[in-house]
């Protein structure tokens, strides 16, 4: 184990590129920044290891970016009885939204509308379900101050919390509570940060040329430079791509698409629709609104076969089937030109063998390679702190390391407080809500590195856009941002709408200039 130097508060978690600084020995090299791959590098350098972590690209390039946004207690996974996986859902949700991560997580409403053409049959066999789901809050300790729990609602009622459902045939509702995350990147960054603050040297644009259980060959991929590093242990978190770094890792991807649409678009909404998908009896697609003004409605379940993009695009008949089940759910007509942005994420599912991919099994699994490379697959976002600590207590034991009890399932992410306290805060509410206790820093940071006034730095940057340029110098000075795609697309999500982009990205760019003379 090796110690570290306590360093400033200020200077805690920073983020770099490249390779400066990359000893050529570690105890454990980390393959991969997305949500499992930062836990990973997380969980072993708060156990007192040597930990280096890269990304080809960047923190949060793939997988971890795409995702619903949301914290899952499993109850997708009951109806498909994968107890196991359901449970551990609901463990880890409690864990992130009490402890982890606070301050980017919340309460989110969920409503289910019963309509004339849901049967009792329908409605008695939903209840069940989501009181099932309430039996796994509480198996997971989950206090009901932080998710209530379910009941049935009234049409009245419904119609409050969702004005735009079509009413027509409404006879009431089911409402349950799960969680939601303000933003998924932003977590796997938090992640990310704590795991350099803990030690960790964590590294973006180094990729992965080839790499055995005890060596890798790293390509820094903004000098060109080559070095091989010399690891106790190798683990790879590289999701979609696993199979491509360790080819005895299969994997069936499959596609899930999310539309992005403007609150003016479902005026009024102050839950998430859960929409049934006509003809079918446990198929729904979820209506989300964001506190950045969008709503996202989602998701599809497609099979990906071939090379894997490293942005995967949704399909047009993809678009079309979210349009439609929306409008079902709604009174006012939902047009492709409502549209104003969509993304898509591959689901780095195991390869069963048979059945479609809507059916394999979302629990992960720790693979060992030939030549001793350690490789973590499937699971999902909500589940990535136990998919770390196994990842790593397999390392640990086949590299024979020395290593601390694994702490992260007490251990908050910088900013990271309980929410009354962080209610008490009188930073802005933005960042707040976006970096916690960190809020002040933030804004702090932004001074001493631009000179400008609060009033400046605090504005939004384009029209529409609530995202200040603060956050952008602190996505230089401290998470690592290299250019403005890093800036746009996952420091912020701005780059989920493709006419706000364009028009925030001169702020990006201003954002670049002004922070770099100070790293």
């Amino acid at each position: 184990m090796s110690p570290h130097k306590p360093v400033p508060a200020s200077d805690r978690g920073r983020l770099a590129a490249g390779l400066d600084g990359v000893p050529d020995r570690t105890d454990l090299l980390v393959i991969g920044l997305g949500v499992t791959g930062a836990g990973v590098a997380l969980d072993a350098a708060s156990r007192g290891l040597d930990v280096v972590a890269v990304d080809a690209h960047d923190v949060a390039f793939g997988t971890s970016r795409w995702s619903s946004k949301l914290v899952h207690g499993g109850l997708r996974y009951l109806a498909k009885l994968q107890l196991g996986v359901a449970h551990e859902s609901a463990v880890e949700r409690g864990i992130l939204m009490a402890v982890t991560a606070p301050h980017l997580s919340h309460p989110m409403p969920m409503l289910i509308p019963l309509t004339s053409g849901t049967s009792k049959v329908q409605a008695a066999v939903t209840t069940a379900g989501l009181r099932a789901g309430d039996l796994l809050r509480r198996s997971a300790h989950t206090s009901a101050d932080l998710l209530p729990k379910p009941r049935r609602i009234s049409r009245a009622e419904a119609l409050t919390l969702a004005p735009g459902l079509r009413s027509e045939g409404l006879r009431g509702a089911l409402l349950s509570w799960d969680g939601q995350l303000e933003d998924d990147a932003r977590l796997t960054l938090g992640i990310a940060r704590t795991a350099a603050a803990h030690g960790a040297r964590v590294r973006t644009r180094v990729r992965v040329v080839s790499a055995t259980g005890t060596s890798a060959v790293l390509r820094d991929e903004l000098t060109g430079e080559t070095r091989t590093i010399e690891a106790g242990a190798v683990v790879s978190a590289t999701g979609v791509w696993a199979g491509d770094l360790v080819p005895e890792v299969r994997l069936r991807p499959s596609r899930g698409t999310h539309l992005v649409l403007r609150a003016s678009t479902f005026p009024g909404l102050r839950v998430a629709v859960t929409a049934p998908v006509p003809g079918e009896s446990n198929r729904f697609v979820f209506v989300l609104p964001q506190a950045d003004g969008t709503v996202y409605a989602g998701l599809t379940d497609e099979p990906v076969s071939g090379e894997i993009p490293d942005v995967p695009e949704p399909s047009e008949a993809e678009v079309g089937f979210l349009i439609d089940v929306v409008a079902a759910a709604f009174t006012r007509p939902l047009r492709r030109d409502d549209v104003v942005g969509m993304y898509a994420g591959l689901r780095p599912l195991l390869d069963t063998g048979d059945g479609s991919t809507a059916d394999l099994s979302r629990s992960h699994a720790v693979l060992t390679s030939e030549t001793g490379v350690v490789t973590i697959v499937g699971g999902k976002l909500t589940t990535y702190r136990q998919m770390a600590e196994d990842a790593v207590d397999a390392a640990i034991a086949a590299a024979g390391l020395r290593a601390k009890a694994c702490r992260t399932r007490n251990l908050p992410l910088l900013g990271a407080a309980p929410r009354s306290l962080l209610a008490a805060l009188e930073d802005p509410e933005r960042l707040v809500r976006r970096y916690g206790t960190e809020a002040a820093l933030v804004l702090e940071n932004a001074r001493a590195v631009t000179g400008l006034a609060d009033d400046e730095l605090l504005a939004p940057v384009a029209p529409g856009v609530p995202v200040t340029l603060a956050e952008l110098v602190f996505g230089v000075t401290h998470e690592g941002a290299v250019d403005a795609g890093d800036l746009l697309d996952r420091r912020t999500r701005i780059g989920l709408v493709p006419a706000d982009r364009e028009a925030a990205l001169p702020a990006a760019e201003r954002a670049l200039e002004l922070a770099r003379p100070s790293l």
